[in-house]
């Protein structure tokens, strides 16, 4: 068995007149130039070469080899080339995976529009309640929201993103306001089920202080959508990041609650499975979603 190097070796001898020659192209001595030779020939346990003084003459099999091998030679450079300017261009496949609500509400858009500027891109986006817990490494990019636990991903940093404690102004009404974290334990609450995380406990901070509240969901959904429309039709106090209740927060639908304590930040990321050799598609991809959404995201607008 011998590989690519041996093979251009052989190549530059058979292209020579001398071993002499051969060796001032591959700058190389000549004893290492017959020393490597008379080691491919033992390795194959063939003859190669046959020097006299008239010159270089190659046996059959080295001949086989030299013919066969630079045709094995002209398709791998042909290769290489090709994933070189794959990863230079912008072709081949991209995957992608999100969260259901924030990939149908901001990625599924930023995918299109990327998808405009290189067409020649195929892209695949999966949208997942939970999409840490899928295998992540059938995806080239994977989106996630908030705290990340010990993975081997790299992770860029694609937006802010706070997490508010809301509920409608119906409720507020019924039910009244509460004047401390610890008064939520009271209150009907909605807990979102995603990332495998405890749902049911909300950790709380202003100054120095914290607060860590075990809350009695009396609804619970692994929908975004679904927890936000509950919240605004006044069911229950909601835990929502801010992309998502930013327009409700707004137009009035929702109503922060307790605004001088801060809940920890989950901030928008994106993983992959390495730092450097990332194909050009996959960075560009990157800095388009970041150029989307910084240094204001949209929800800040």
């Amino acid at each position: 068995m011998t590989d690519s190097f041996e093979i251009r070796f052989l190549l530059v001898i058979r292209e020579s007149k001398t071993l002499l020659e051969a060796s001032r192209k591959l700058r190389l001595t000549p004893s290492a130039v017959t020393q490597r030779l008379q080691q491919m020939e033992k390795k194959l346990d063939v003859r190669l070469l046959d020097r006299s003084a008239r010159g270089l003459r190659f046996t059959d099999e080295g001949e086989l080899l030299c013919v066969r091998g630079a045709e094995l030679l002209q398709q791998f450079d042909a290769l290489m080339d090709d994933l070189h300017e794959r990863r230079r261009g912008f072709v081949g496949k991209l995957k992608i995976n999100a969260p259901f609500g924030f990939g149908r509400q901001y990625v599924a858009p930023a995918v299109a529009a990327f998808k405009s500027f290189h067409p020649e891109v195929e892209i695949s986006l999966y949208l997942s309640d939970q999409p840490m817990v899928e295998t992540s490494d059938r995806f080239d990019v994977v989106i996630h929201i908030g705290q990340l636990g010990a993975s081997n991903l790299v992770c860029r940093t694609l937006a802010p993103n706070r997490r508010f404690i809301c509920a409608s102004p119906a409720f507020i009404a019924q039910h009244g306001l509460p004047d401390s974290p610890g008064q939520l334990a009271n209150y009907p609450c909605i807990a979102l089920h995603e990332n495998n995380e405890d749902v049911t406990l909300w950790h709380l901070r202003r100054g120095r202080e914290t607060q860590s509240i075990r809350i009695k969901p009396s609804l619970s959904s692994n929908d975004g959508n679904v927890i936000r429309q509950w919240g605004c039709d006044g069911q229950g106090i909601i835990l929502r990041s801010e992309w998502d209740v930013a327009d409700a927060l707004k137009d009035g639908s929702l109503v922060r609650l307790l605004p001088t304590w801060k809940l920890p930040d989950a901030d928008i990321v994106a993983l992959t499975h390495q730092r450097e050799g990332l194909p050009e598609r996959v960075r560009n991809f990157m800095r388009f979603l970041q150029d989307t959404f910084m240094p204001a995201p949209p929800w800040r607008a």
